[in-house]
């Protein structure tokens, strides 16, 4: 199961019975115009707050509610994008994989690539999928938490990539009770990955890789993924598992925990 879908691809599996496709835009967006059959889904049905840490995993049972609503089983390739660059729908797909289901795929591009390169949009809701029952719960896979982290914080075989702003990274803007980033984090900017003239896409493997080697970020090392709340780090984390990164995992809540909790080391 390829983890990026071209839209021309997408196009040729509209009709197909065992594919769903999911828009995670904003509401406004997905009444103007989407890919046709798409269902909504709202961002905020896919996490979980607890004020002041944000993006933390949804209950459970909630998810798998959601997920059988729309028809989603087991055999069901779920095709996931939205107006943004990927940060959401890679969310939806790292859910998904937590909760393990690996059949979903992110629309390389999204919006941009399908609307700028003349796809069809519509404006239509699709009839409402058959319920299923599809139940779901935390495989443990594919996520880690601040104790962990802080475990692994001196191991050579682990590397945390922080997808946040410079600003952030170096503690200029603050959006925590602390400042600055997790200790020996590496800095690569979730949106340093899009090629801003070609409708957001990823950039050419080779260029990304060679990118994150030259940080250090190699396929040899655990890479744990963060940001603010795991929504433009969800994005890295796909893209690491897309270039066959195989011990990849995501941080619930991120520096709106790290950054809030008394027990947390900041560089």
């Amino acid at each position: 199961m390829n983890l990026l879908i071209e839209p021309d691809q997408l196009e040729a599996l509209l009709d197909e019975s065992n594919v769903i496709i999911i828009d995670l835009c904003k509401a406004k967006q997905y009444k103007q115009a989407h890919i046709p059959g798409a269902h909504f889904i709202n961002y905020a049905d896919i996490v979980h707050i607890e004020k002041p840490v944000m993006g933390l995993l949804p209950d459970a049972e909630k998810f798998s509610t959601l997920i059988s609503k729309l028809g989603i089983d087991k055999n069901t390739h779920v095709i996931v994008y939205d107006n943004e660059g990927g940060g959401c729908a890679s969310r939806f797909i790292w859910t998904l994989h937590v909760f393990g289901h690996e059949k979903a795929s992110l629309l390389n591009g999204g919006l941009f690539s399908w609307a700028n390169e003349g796809h069809p949009l519509s404006n239509e809701t699709p009839d409402k999928a058959e319920p299923g029952h599809y139940p779901l719960s935390n495989t443990g896979q594919y996520t880690v938490d601040s104790e962990y982290i802080q475990q692994h914080l001196n191991d050579k075989n682990t590397v945390l990539l922080d997808a946040r702003s410079p600003a952030e990274f170096n503690g200029e803007k603050r959006f925590a009770d602390k400042a600055g980033h997790i200790p020996g984090a590496v800095l690569f900017e979730w949106t340093d990955a899009m090629d801003r003239n070609n409708n957001l896409r990823l950039l050419p493997e080779g260029v990304i890789q060679q990118r994150l080697e030259q940080l250090g970020i190699t396929k040899d090392k655990e890479v744990i993924c963060y940001c603010q709340s795991h929504h433009r780090s969800a994005f890295s984390y796909l893209m690491l598992r897309h270039l066959g990164y195989e011990n990849v995992k995501g941080y619930p809540g991120s520096w709106s925990d790290w950054g809030n909790r008394a027990d947390t080391p900041v560089e």
